[in-house]
């Protein structure tokens, strides 16, 4: 490898290592690997002491840089500082500002609050503001006056459960506050935001909810638009997320017709086209680390290919990445970058060698799929492993998904964005009046993309759920496919794929294991029992938050659907649906009456519940050959057993 490369490499790792090194352990792997790779590349230039001493600095502030600022910590004033201990609330009256819009979600409103006063006291930082009932959404840029309890968020009692506290700590917020009163004070003029609101809404309300959303996601990002869940989760189990995501792709599209249009114009025209179109992007799809890098990426290209010059990707993907962390260190945990940089770094170094292998296999008549095919596989590899780490599912037919959608995909981006773009400059009647007829053809082309988006994601064994793979895992399945990879380790491929199978062994003797998991949180606890793959479900509650929270830590732990579940609270009709759709038995308290009385069971292979006393006050679970005693308002085992919390 070239030596300016690999340095470049070498502090790309240095700045996520540090970054995402959270004990000394990884701090120690970490060490061993950069000083390794620093003596490998001494030797590359010949043990020149200028060059190594300048690497070895800039290494030293890149890792502390990375290593200081990755986790955000609340600054002297910071609204949260006036919260006494833990797990209390503190009421508090303060104005501050909306920073994002907060919509009607389930009759309640949930949006990012920047503090200006509070009790009357000058404060800077931020809070999360809930407001609940809230029958109007709260938009960005409005000035409003909240009195109500606030208290820190708590952190995650189970890891496959949401973290609000590592999530607003990524956004500058160590604080709740639920409100009792507000007022709107003023509204800001608030352009980006009314712009991106008026395209998500004309766009939903001529084209429709699904249609209109998926169109308006292609332009603005699924961040800034509020799609159905539904259509969410269909893209997800499809492997399509990455479509609705603001991205390279899109940016390629836009960026691509406008250097089109503008081929025969001079030089600077070229470039201010170009300029313009990224600012485009960048202003309506917000500065998120994918379009960041998108944006970054982009530039660098444009600026060295108008100069004559040809690009190294990987070195402009290495060098935008390194400014990016240099500048917002979290960026390194958000999963959202890890994948946006794994993806284009597959693209990069694996589809041109992929599309070669496959083309020289392939019969003539299929060689033309060889170009989308490696592009697909390049993207899915490099992803999976952090896919696998974070989420413990993955695709299954994502690579045929991504083929069949393509066709319709990039025309549909393109005319979304035109209309866009008339949303925006032409006066509302005019649009009004043209925008339905000029949309239909784009509706009708989003209908079928979200047709077939849902036929695929039907499919059996769409989604294959792996339960969390541990990271040492992760890093020697990632390992392995990188040999499929990359050309120069090719004749390592052989014993790439013992490894793999080992992983895979391991994982699945992890899976069939037996096993408990207690797990409690907001006032909820659930016991998931586990035995030789299958899985049972004890739920202390039986409302819609209860089940949403139990479906992440069923799929979660790689079961898609359970032998049964007892819930021992009434199931009302809207949450029915969510807790049969988790299993083939539902058991539920049914006009006061418990789900189970004495003398009856719950049983499947290996996995059952009963009562154990007359009143039915303890339960009696038993996995295989082990079994417990639980209390009937308190799920925790009597006896001593592994737990989840």
């Amino acid at each position: 490898m070239n030596p300016v490369l690999s340095a470049v490499l070498l502090l790309f790792t240095a700045c996520m290592g540090a970054a995402c090194a959270r004990t000394s352990a990884h701090w120690m792997v970490l060490l061993f690997v950069l000083i390794l790779w620093l003596v490998r590349w001494a030797r590359s230039v010949r043990w020149r002491r200028p060059a190594i001493t300048c690497l070895a600095v800039m290494l030293c502030v890149v890792s502390i840089r990375c290593a200081t600022a990755a986790v955000p910590r609340a600054q002297q004033g910071d609204p949260s500082q006036l919260i006494p201990h833990e797990g209390t609330a503190v009421s508090v009256h303060l104005i501050g500002r909306v920073r994002s819009d907060g919509p009607v979600r389930d009759g309640r409103c949930r949006t990012l609050l920047e503090v200006s006063r509070l009790n009357g006291e000058w404060h800077s930082g931020r809070t999360e503001l809930t407001l609940d009932p809230c029958t109007t959404p709260l938009r960005t840029g409005a000035w409003v006056e909240v009195s109500g309890p606030m208290r820190r968020p708590q952190p995650a009692a189970h890891p496959l459960l949401p973290d609000a506290a590592e999530r607003l700590g990524a956004q500058g917020s160590w604080s709740r506050l639920r409100a009792d009163s507000i007022r709107v004070l003023r509204q800001d003029w608030t352009p980006l935001a009314d712009a991106r609101r008026r395209i998500a809404r004309r766009f939903i309300d001529t084209a429709g909810e699904q249609q209109g959303a998926l169109m308006a996601a292609l332009v603005l990002g699924s961040a800034q638009v509020p799609l159905p869940q539904a259509l969410r989760d269909g893209f997800r189990v499809a492997g399509l997320s990455h479509a609705l995501a603001a991205s390279g792709f899109h940016l390629s599209v836009l960026l691509g017709t406008t250097l089109a249009c503008t081929r025969a114009a001079p030089a600077a025209l070229t470039l201010c086209a170009g300029g313009g179109a990224m600012g485009l992007f960048l202003a309506l799809a917000g500065a998120q680390a994918s379009v960041v890098r998108a944006v970054l990426m982009s530039a660098a290209s444009l600026l060295i290919g108008q100069g004559g010059q040809r690009s190294r990707p990987l070195g402009v993907l290495l060098i935008s990445l390194i400014g990016m962390l240099m500048v917002h260190p979290a960026w390194a945990r958000s999963v959202g970058f890890q994948l946006s940089a794994a993806a284009t770094a597959g693209l990069v170094i694996s589809a041109s060698p992929l599309e070669a292998w496959m083309k020289a296999r392939l019969p003539p008549p299929l060689q033309r799929l060889g170009s989308p095919l490696a592009v697909a596989c390049a993207a899915l590899f490099w992803t999976l492993p952090l896919q696998l780490l974070h989420f413990g599912s993955a695709p299954l037919y994502a690579v045929i998904s991504n083929l069949l959608v393509a066709p319709l995909l990039a025309p549909l981006t393109l005319a979304s964005m035109a209309l866009a773009v008339m949303v925006l400059v032409m006066p509302m009647a005019w649009s009004g009046a043209w925008l339905p007829w000029l949309i239909w053809p784009v509706q009708q082309l989003s209908a079928a993309l979200v047709a077939l988006v849902q036929w695929i994601s039907r499919w059996p064994g769409a989604q294959v759920l792996t339960g969390r793979v541990p990271l040492p895992l992760v890093l020697l399945f990632a390992g392995a496919l990188l040999v499929w990879c990359l050309p120069a380790l090719h004749h390592w491929r052989r014993g790439s794929v013992l490894l793999l199978f080992g992983v895979v062994g391991l994982q699945l003797h992890s899976q069939l294991g037996d096993d408990w998991i207690h797990v409690e949180q907001w006032g909820r606890q659930w016991l998931l029992l586990r035995h030789r793959g299958r899985a049972a479900l004890v739920s202390s509650h039986g409302d819609g938050l209860s089940c949403h929270l139990a479906q992440r830590l069923i799929h979660g732990s790689g079961h898609q659907r359970l032998d049964w579940i007892a819930v021992l609270d009434p199931v009302g009709m809207a949450q029915r649906h969510c807790w049969q759709a988790l299993t083939h038995t539902l058991q539920a308290e049914q006009q006061g009456q418990p789900p189970l009385a004495p003398g009856q069971r719950l049983q499947s292979d290996g996995l059952s519940l009963g009562v154990a006393d007359a009143g039915g006050r303890t339960l009696l679970v038993s996995v295989g050959s082990r079994s417990v005693r639980l209390r009937r308002r308190d799920l925790r085992p009597v006896v001593s057993g592994r737990t989840g919390a």
